[in-house]
């Protein structure tokens, strides 16, 4: 198998960040995706490439393995395990002592090979099975997709998949779907699939963890006076009774109106709602005269 530099697939230093690793993916995600890209045959693999090369680098420990092994990094601690084996049985010194790994990764790959696969008339071994890379992919949905569970169909290296969505998911949380990452090798089992939520903002709540925030308008006249007010919230309209001489900026919770708790049916948060009064304007000159009366009144 030949050797494929994942800093080159996502075109970044081996300095980079995980920041700036992350912001690579991204972008070559939504440029290479197979939808996005009928056309091209080449671009499922471009894409799976693109997947495996995030799936290594946003990881501290399999990147440290990869930047010392290259390709056969997935073999790290089977060559350790053997390594300090053969030390350990040799009084003459491991034969892996003065061993170096030149970067491109085609040592490892002739060395791996006769240790594990090809000992001769000495030993014979089983090749070792090796799951599959883990594969990320990021889908977006908006604020009223997950106040429910419902299903998601989703399309990922070229394979459709239905997905559950459960009430409650946060923004940036991860879904993991077993055995749908890259094919396991020697006979192992495949990696898994791990799918990240974005959640786009609402034109009219803020979340603010199981919690639902929102500006309602009410006129000046409903806030001397009181009366009563239909309000949407994520169960529908409910009708609200503001209190005489409410201020601007009072705010009153809703218990249970918020956001459904991730995998705890029947459990919500609260809505918190908040009271901006609306000065009328055009006012007539009747209009006028009142409020000058009403101011006189008040000056006495």
């Amino acid at each position: 198998m030949d050797f494929v530099d994942y800093y080159k697939v996502l075109g970044v230093e081996k300095s980079a960040s995980s920041e700036d690793i992350k912001r690579a993916y991204r972008k070559l995600a939504r440029k290479h995706h197979p939808d996005l890209n009928p056309n091209d045959k080449n671009a499922k693999q471009l894409f799976q490439q693109i997947n495996e090369a995030h799936e290594v680098l946003s990881d501290p420990e399999k990147r440290k393995k990869y930047d010392a092994y290259g390709k056969d990094w997935k073999h790290a601690e089977e060559f350790e395990k053997k390594r300090s084996s053969q030390r350990q049985s040799s009084s003459k010194g491991s034969p892996f002592e003065n061993f170096s790994y030149s970067g491109s990764g085609e040592n490892f790959s002739d060395f791996f090979s006769s240790m594990f696969g090809n000992q001769g008339a000495r030993q014979t071994r089983q090749p070792v099975a090796f799951k599959g890379s883990d594969h990320n992919a990021e889908l977006q949905l908006n604020l009223r997709e997950v106040y429910q569970t419902h299903k998601q169909t989703v399309t990922v290296n070229g394979e459709t998949l239905s997905i559950t969505i459960p009430a409650g998911i946060e923004n940036g949380q991860s879904l993991k779907i077993a055995e749908q990452g890259g094919q396991g090798s020697n006979g192992g089992p495949a990696g898994d699939l791990y799918i990240t939520i974005t959640i786009a903002a609402d034109p009219i709540f803020k979340r603010k963890g199981n919690d639902l925030h929102r500006n309602v308008e009410l006129d000046l006249y409903t806030a001397l006076l009181g009366g009563g007010i239909l309000v949407e919230t994520m169960k529908g309209k409910v009708n609200l009774k503001i209190k005489p001489e409410t201020q601007n900026g009072t705010q009153v919770k809703l218990a249970g109106m918020g956001m459904p708790v991730y995998k705890k049916d029947g459990l919500f948060g609260d809505l918190f709602v908040k009271y901006e009064i609306k000065i009328p304007g055009n006012l007539t000159e009747k209009e006028k005269e009142l409020l000058k009366e009403l101011q006189s009144l008040r000056s006495h």
